[in-house]
C-alpha cells in the first residue's frame, strides 16, 4: 500500500476528529478496485477500496479529492447512520466543512480500458449479434441459456471471437 495514500486517509480522519470532536474507527484500505470507479466506500465493512491505475495516473488530485470523498462517506455513515443519501447534505457538509473541497460526485480521470476478448453469439434475427464477455461465455458452457429479446430464440455461440 503506498504510504502517501495511507497518510492521506489518516489526515482526513484527523481533520474529521478535530472538526466533530470525536474519534472515528479507521477503515481497512485496499488498492484492489478496477474498472471505471476511482474509489468505493463499503460502509458496513468499514473498508475503502481505491483504483490503483487511476491513483498512479492522477496521484495529486486523487490524494486530495478522491481519498477525502471516500473517507467522507465513512465518516458520514458513522455520524449519521445508514439512512442518509450517499451524496446527500451530510456528506456534502463533510466535504465542504471539514475538507474544504467541492462535493464532486464523480471524477473525470481518463480511464484506459484494456481490450477484452468477446465471444459472438447469434439468434434467428438477421444481422443480429451479441458480444459476450469471457465470464458470460463460460456460464453458457456450464449450461446457462440466454434468449434474444426480439425473437425469443436461444443465443448460440457462432464460433467467432474479436477484441474490443
Amino acid at each position: 500500500m503506498p504510504e502517501r495514500l495511507n497518510d492521506r486517509v489518516e489526515a482526513c480522519y484527523q481533520l474529521a476528529e478535530d472538526f466533530f470532536k470525536q474519534p472515528f474507527k479507521r477503515p481497512q484500505v485496499s488498492l484492489k478496485l478496477r474498472g471505471l470507479k476511482a474509489g468505493v466506500a463499503h460502509l458496513q465493512q468499514n473498508l475503502l477500496r481505491f483504483n490503483e491505475q487511476l491513483y498512479r495516473a492522477n496521484t495529486e488530485h486523487f490524494l486530495q479529492q478522491t481519498v477525502a470523498h471516500e473517507v467522507a462517506h465513512l465518516v458520514a455513515h458513522q455520524l449519521y447512520g445508514p439512512r442518509i443519501q450517499p451524496h446527500g447534505e451530510e456528506w456534502q457538509l463533510i466535504m465542504r466543512g471539514v475538507y474544504e473541497l467541492p462535493p464532486d460526485r464523480c471524477h473525470n480521470y481518463e480511464v484506459i480500458r484494456r481490450q477484452a476478448n468477446r465471444y459472438i453469439y447469434r439468434c434467428k434475427c438477421p444481422e443480429q449479434e451479441f458480444p459476450f464477455t469471457g465470464q458470460r461465455h463460460a456460464l453458457v458452457r456450464k449450461g446457462r441459456r440466454y434468449l434474444c429479446r426480439s425473437c425469443r430464440a436461444t443465443l448460440v455461440f457462432s464460433g467467432e471471437q474479436r477484441l474490443e
